[in-house]
């Protein structure tokens, strides 16, 4: 059961770094740290939750909206 969810919390915050990347790269050698930090912290909710974006994705793919 321990592992479970290990795998399952490991999967959680590699999709949140993926979410992430896009921020980190676009801001990484071009603006200060803070502005970076503020950049991160506003895209946190939405990286936070990518499951939900993941099930939509799925879920609407065929074309039927419930």
């Amino acid at each position: 059961m321990r592992l479970l969810i290990a795998i399952i919390l490991i999967v959680y915050c590699v999709g949140v770094g993926v979410e992430l990347a896009p921020t980190f790269q676009s801001g990484w050698a071009h603006v200060p740290a803070s502005e970076l930090t503020s950049n991160i912290f506003q895209a946190l909710p939405d990286a936070l939750g990518w499951p939900a974006k993941v099930y939509h994705n799925f879920a609407n793919r065929d074309g039927v909206t419930t």
